[in-house]
């Protein structure tokens, strides 16, 4: 089982994705936990990263199209509220 812990701001911290069958507990930081199955936590970060991407005009794969410049291409923080896993 792989464990998680919610920052005081709403964050875990998830850089890759989890095997899909694999349970992972997020413990909030109000101290409740909840069981997520490691498919829907990757939905979770597949839609941030989308949301990031849109934000700063990447193209899908994360690449900027524009002038050649420094970007931040992925994600590392995901945030996650009790009743997500369903």
């Amino acid at each position: 089982m792989i464990n998680l812990q919610q920052d005081s701001e709403g964050f875990v911290r998830m850089k890759r994705h989890f095997p899909a069958s694999a349970a992972v507990t997020v413990t909030f930081s109000d101290g409740s936990q909840e069981v997520y199955s490691g498919g829907r936590l990757n939905e979770i970060y597949d839609n941030a990263l989308a949301v990031f991407r849109a934000q700063n005009q990447l193209d899908a794969k994360g690449f900027s199209r524009g002038p050649q410049k420094k970007v931040q291409t992925s994600i590392e923080f995901v945030a996650v509220r009790p009743g997500m896993g369903q």
